[in-house]
């Protein structure tokens, strides 16, 4: 920095300043700081998880709607399947998943996120993290998953959804099984990507196998084992890279 962009005071002084407002803790420079946190507190908390699937669904699923039972079997199908269970960590079909995990006697985590409208993790999680920043909360989702589960949801689990196919699609990612749970309320949406929007070449129409919609909890299941078990698999025989 040179002529008028020279502070006129030294970082330490900045620093030891007691007389200095709390401004700062407001900017921008301080939020890469908290946004770094949260990478670390998931990073650490998730690290020995395991083999886990990412499970999402509507936070206004009712406890007596056929959804909230269907989520209480993804979870408890997926334990005995041998994988811990990841959700939002809210309540409705998140809850669900977390609570068939829990009572079967796994690993039920929720990755909880700031928000006006939804009080803290749902009684079902035994690990819990919460989060400021959707994007820090989404990457957890993706990086310690080996698959997806969706259950019916609004915007929130659409937006997630969307977020895993294009992450395969694009090849960001290792590509996992999603898989949608729930034909009458997903057929509408598969319908307009086929005949709508795959019709107008605005996407490739055999990126939509990426996805598998079922009603059985079990064959969802089914789908997240096979592709898990082919994969490793496949990494077993691959060559390996010179040093």
């Amino acid at each position: 920095m040179r002529g008028s962009k020279v502070p006129g005071s030294t970082t330490d002084q900045r620093l030891l300043d007691s007389s200095d407002s709390a401004d700062w803790l407001h900017t921008d420079p301080w939020r890469v700081m908290r946004i770094q946190s949260e990478f670390v507190t998931g990073f650490g908390a998730l690290a020995e998880l395991g083999p886990a699937v990412s499970v999402f669904g509507s936070a206004r699923t009712r406890p007596d709607a056929p959804e909230y039972a269907l989520g209480q079997e993804v979870g408890r199908a997926l334990v005995e399947a041998g994988y811990a269970v990841i959700t939002g960590g809210g309540p409705g079909a998140m809850e669900a998943a977390n609570r068939g995990a829990l009572e079967a006697g796994g690993t039920s985590v929720g990755l909880g996120i700031e928000l006006p409208f939804e009080a803290g993790l749902n009684p079902h999680v035994d690990l819990g993290v919460n989060f400021r920043y959707f994007f820090a909360r989404k990457t957890m989702f993706v990086k310690y998953a080996c698959g997806f589960i969706v259950l019916p949801g609004g915007f929130g689990t659409l937006d997630e959804l969307f977020e895993a196919v294009t992450l395969v699609q694009t090849q960001k990612v290792t590509s996992f099984p999603i898989v949608l749970v729930g034909a009458a309320y997903w057929g509408g949406l598969l319908d307009w990507l086929h005949d709508t929007a795959a019709a107008a070449g605005t996407l490739n129409a055999a990126d939509l196998s990426l996805l598998t919609v079922t009603d059985d909890p079990h064959e969802a299941v089914g789908r997240i084992v096979e592709a898990d078990h082919a994969g490793t698999r496949a990494r077993a025989v691959a060559p390996k890279h010179p040093e």
